[in-house]
């Protein structure tokens, strides 16, 4: 016997429960926002569901979305690094968050995780998985860097020893500004054209990655949702926002490929905070809890 054809259905059915179990385990912790729900279509073919909560008591603006699409052709930022998909259909499914808190003490998160699968008749699929999460902190705290690596390697050990160190470190590498060399934020898990273990061990850690997002997060919102700020804290937090734009519009391929497949750009622009700002060339005192974040949590390191 050759091996499992992949379970698109499943996967789909899995997906759809899992933005409905993120969105009521944030809305809970929120205690008083709600997503609101927009569904879409894809004139070429698919479509999704998105939500989106604005002005909660945490989550000043956050998303959770949902997609399945398909078409004729890959985009070229899928076959830019796999021209061998070149002229096969394909389906795209996934569901990415990002949350961008009110408090400067709570950090920024983001999730996605994602199902790629490629046809063309008479031949064998190609397949994959993608995703992980990461954590963007303004202010650092070593107590929620360590415990969100550590809920991500445990998400990891069931699949073997190498996988937490190596999407730990595909992570420091994908989320980087080079043109800042600079991290985006503290890391956390990274992987993509992932189908090393077979369809079904494979559709098992992405499983265990997208169920593990809530348990290193919410822990974290709940330490740091009520700590006092100032004015101060607020204006560094639209200042860093400024950095996760410049990732999301350059580097981002995610973004990349919802917007060459056509792909409902308030869904696919739906990861960028409401309020931002950019200041020429500023720099933070020297020894502040401003400079410790560039110069103590943000160089990549191990956590755990």
């Amino acid at each position: 016997m050759g091996a499992p054809e992949p379970d698109k259905a499943a996967v789909k059915h899995y997906l759809l429960q899992l933005q409905d179990d993120i969105c009521q385990g944030l809305a809970a912790e929120d205690g008083d926002g709600r997503f609101v729900e927009d569904t879409w279509k894809r004139e070429a073919g698919g479509g999704g569901r998105s939500r989106v909560m604005v002005e909660g008591a945490v989550i000043e603006k956050g998303g959770v979305n949902f997609s399945h699409v398909f078409g004729e052709q890959m985009p070229d930022s899928a076959t830019a690094h796999r021209p061998e998909l070149a002229g096969r259909g394909f389906e795209a499914m996934g569901v990415s968050l990002v949350i961008h808190p009110h408090n400067p003490y709570v950090p920024t998160s983001h999730a996605n995780v994602r199902f790629f699968i490629a046809e063309k008749a008479g031949e064998a699929p190609v397949w994959w998985f993608g995703g992980g999460y990461d954590l963007t902190p303004y202010y650092g705290n070593r107590d929620d860097c360590v415990a969100w690596h550590r809920t991500a390697q445990q998400a990891c050990e069931p699949f073997g020893e190498s996988i937490y160190p190596r999407f730990k470190q595909w992570c420091d590498n994908y989320f980087f500004l080079k043109h800042r060399g600079e991290a985006r934020g503290v890391g956390g898990l990274f992987f993509d054209d992932f189908n090393a273990l077979g369809f079904s061990r494979c559709f098992d850690l992405m499983r265990a990655v997208g169920d593990s997002y809530l348990k290193a997060y919410r822990p974290i919102m709940a330490r740091r949702k009520d700590t006092p700020f100032g004015e101060r804290e607020r204006r560094f937090q639209l200042y860093r926002r400024g950095r996760y734009v410049e990732f999301n519009l350059v580097y981002d391929r995610g973004t990349l490929f919802g917007l060459q497949t056509g792909g409902r750009t308030e869904s696919i622009l739906m990861s960028l905070p409401p309020l931002v700002r950019w200041e020429y060339d500023w720099q933070p005192q020297p020894g502040s809890p401003e400079a410790e974040l560039t110069q103590t949590f943000l160089p990549p390191q191990e956590w755990v």
